[in-house]
């Protein structure tokens, strides 16, 4: 399937679910409709492919080109996981995909009680999506997260659905999400279905935007400023990365979806269940090589498997 029409099959699926008014099991029929997209098969059936990749820690592991989608690398890239804050890179797309940007959200007192990452929201407090957006891909705050959730969908449980008929929509039918921030629940993706949701991300505008930020401030109704600062550290190192997305819980280990640019090809890292010590070194290593190698089969055929 092309480019093009994998996304508009997502954008169709999202705005399905844009008008947050009609009861939730009506959203949830309609974004049940899109039709599931094709998905090739994996280039090797072995764990780790192409055999001379360089290594890393995380447990699951892919790298595709993030213009054609072809598969550079993957390690396991089909385990069933908890995948963090990786999944909000879904929440972030299908928010941006509903736009009206600039509207107001009304903070609930639902929407404050989560942990640990957050912003500090108060029940009653009135911020546009924009801000709220931002601060998600920039420092991954749990309660903004909970917030447009709720705003575009009614509920956290009506929006995971929603999420879950997306996903399915676009081929990532591996994955099953219950809220709209990774924090622990009985949910579960792939690094291959993480990538399939990054590639439409990287498409998106305003999140190309807000993901390469290193900072923030945000403006709290009482007048404070809060700075916050991006927790992915690749955007300090180099201007050859240019987003994504971080995640850490207990169950999930250190997760990174990371996007850059190296001797002319971009490129799309996902990163599942690795550690501190590791997942940014190792993300900047496999990235980098992307740029001096090319995915081969035996035969000299390359292989285009997103």
């Amino acid at each position: 399937m092309t480019i093009r029409l994998l996304a508009a099959s997502l954008a169709a699926a999202l705005l399905a679910g844009c008008a947050s008014s009609r009861p939730a099991a009506e959203v949830r029929r309609a974004e049940a409709a899109p039709a599931r997209t094709a998905v090739a098969s994996a280039p090797s059936s072995a764990p780790v492919w192409p055999v001379n990749a360089p290594s890393l820690a995380a447990t699951s592991a892919i790298m595709i080109d993030a213009r054609s989608g072809e598969v550079l690398f993957q390690k396991n890239a089909d385990d069933h996981r908890a995948v963090a804050s990786t999944q909000k890179l879904l929440s972030a797309l299908m928010i941006a995909r509903r736009g009206n940007l600039g509207a107001t959200v009304t903070i609930m007192p639902e929407d404050t009680q989560v942990e640990p990452t957050k912003l500090g929201l108060k029940s009653g407090e009135r911020y546009s999506r924009r801000a709220l957006l931002e601060t998600i891909m920039v420092k991954s705050c749990n309660d903004a997260c909970a917030a447009l959730a709720r705003d575009h969908s009614g509920s956290q449980a009506a929006f995971a659905a929603n999420m879950n008929a997306a996903a399915a929509s676009i081929g990532a039918g591996s994955s099953h999400f219950v809220n709209s921030n990774g924090l622990p629940a009985p949910q579960f993706s792939t690094a291959r279905d993480i990538s399939r949701i990054a590639f439409l991300a990287y498409r998106e505008p305003i999140l190309r935007q807000f993901m390469r930020e290193q900072s923030v401030a945000f403006r709290h109704n009482s007048g404070r400023v809060t700075t916050l600062k991006a927790t992915n550290k690749l955007l300090a190192r180099s201007p050859a990365f240019n987003g994504m997305k971080t995640g850490y819980t207990d169950a999930a280990g250190r997760c990174l979806v990371s996007s850059g640019r190296f001797n002319g090809r971009e490129v799309i890292l996902v990163q599942l269940g690795s550690k501190t010590s590791y997942i940014f070194d190792d993300a900047a290593r496999v990235m980098a090589w992307s740029g001096r190698s090319g995915p081969y089969a035996s035969n000299g055929t390359t292989y285009a498997t997103f």
